[in-house]
Order: C-alpha cells, then structure tokens, then sequence
C-alpha cells in the first residue's frame, strides 16, 4: 500500500461530513447507546433483585445484557453510513472528489471504526454503571475481576460489529440486504449452528466476540481470542467489500 492510498485529514474530514448529514446514520449510532444502556438499565431495575442469578449465571455478561439489542444498532450504523455512496450516483461524486479507491474505502471505514469505537466506549462505561445502580446487594464494581476488561471490550465488541456491517455492505452495495441478512445471522444461526455442530457455533462473529464479556469462558475461546475472532469476521467482510468497491463499476 502506498501512501497515496492512506486516509488524509481533508478525506477523513468530508467522509465525517457525510456520516454526520446522515439522519440513518447518526440515529443508528445514537441507538447504539440508549439500547445497550437504556435496555440493560430497565432489565436491571425491573428484575435485578430478585435474586442473584437474575440477570443471568454470568453475572458480569448479565451486566451488559443490552449488548444483544445495541448490535442491531451496530449493523444498521454501519450499513447505512456506507449505503450514502451507492445511492443517486453518489460514488461516482467521491470518486472525482478522491479518485484513489482505496484512499476512500480506508477513509470511510476509519471514520466509521473511530466514531463506533468512541460510542461504544461511552456505552459500556454507562451501561455497566447505570444497570449496577439498581442491582442492589448483588452489583459489581468496576475494581471486580474481568470488569474492566469488560467495559472496554464491549466498545470495541460494538465497533467491530458495525465494521462487519459496512464490509458487507461495500460488498453487496445494499445496506438493506445487509441488515435483513446479517441481524438473522447473528440473532438465530448461532443457537442453529450450536445445536448442530456442537462447540463450531462459538466461532460466530457474536458469540465469539461477546467471550469478552463473560467472567468465565464458555468453550476453547478466551476473551481477547475471542474477540480476535470476531476481528477476523469483521477484516474479512471489509476485505471483500475492498476488492469490490477497487473492480466494479461507479
């Protein structure tokens, strides 16, 4: 790669411009923060108490139990943030603008990885806090084993989610195919493939990624193996939707 190809500040700035015109795109990324925290808090409050295995055996992946929802978010942020550039002739636009394809693709994923990656990061810290105030005698603390590691790690558990969505949508040039297709694949295949191919179904984007999470490991998967597995699933699509948007037709 040369460096006519790396992001530059005047890219990186008009990409941010488009993300930031976009009502989709914005409202997804903002949806990001009130399901995870919004859904984690209301679950917590309504059966936190109630016993200590309410939220779940896994106390500290219960902790981040709207992390199932705010993925959605995650999908439909990256999916639409990338979609602006296949509609009305828009690629054709940025490419006169940045006729170097791959200086554009990389602007416009890091713009998308840094602006999930900074929503994820407020979400985890709000999440875990905001859920824990109503936990009562059964809360965590951010100096308990794994919690760190976990706030942080669910930001970026976000981040690549939504890396993975705009992959594919570059792919595909369609972020409603990517949405209808990838939020089914991440919801119901896991438990599919789970139940037919045994310990293969923690290798799915999600159910590795969110190892993260989880104060103990569920399988051969660690938590930042894990989480190196959902980054291998999230480089692939964005390896795809690469070679894509460099050979096809504006």
């Amino acid at each position: 790669m040369t460096a006519a190809a790396l992001p530059n500040l005047p890219v990186l700035h008009s990409e941010w411009i488009k993300i930031r015109s976009s009502r989709a795109a914005i409202g997804s990324l903002t949806a990001v923060f009130l399901a995870t925290a919004g859904i984690t808090a209301l679950t917590a409050a309504a059966i936190g108490t109630a016993e200590e295995g309410a939220m779940g055996d896994d106390r500290l992946l219960g902790a981040f139990y709207g992390v199932n929802f705010g993925q959605i978010a995650a999908i439909a942020f990256g999916a639409t943030a990338f979609a602006r550039e296949f509609r009305n002739g828009a690629l054709r636009v940025s490419l006169t603008a940045v006729p170097n394809r791959t200086r554009l693709f990389l602007s416009k994923v890091a713009v998308i990885a840094g602006l999930a990656f900074l929503m994820g990061q407020i979400t985890g810290v709000v999440t875990f806090v905001a859920g824990q105030a109503f936990m009562g005698s059964y809360a965590l603390g951010l100096g308990d084993p794994g919690m760190p590691r976990a706030v942080f790690g669910s930001g970026v558990y976000l981040m690549l989610i939504a890396l993975l969505a705009a992959g594919l949508t570059a792919l595909t040039r369609s972020a409603t195919l990517v949405m209808s297709l990838l939020i089914p694949f991440l919801l119901i295949l896991p438990f599919v493939v789970g139940q037919v191919a045994g310990r293969a179904g923690q290798f799915m984007p999600d159910r590795a990624g969110q190892m993260v999470l989880r104060a103990v490991s569920d399988g051969s998967l660690g938590p930042w193996t894990g989480l190196g597995v959902c980054g291998l699933w999230s480089l692939t699509a964005l390896a795809g939707g690469w070679i894509a948007l460099s050979r096809r037709a504006a």
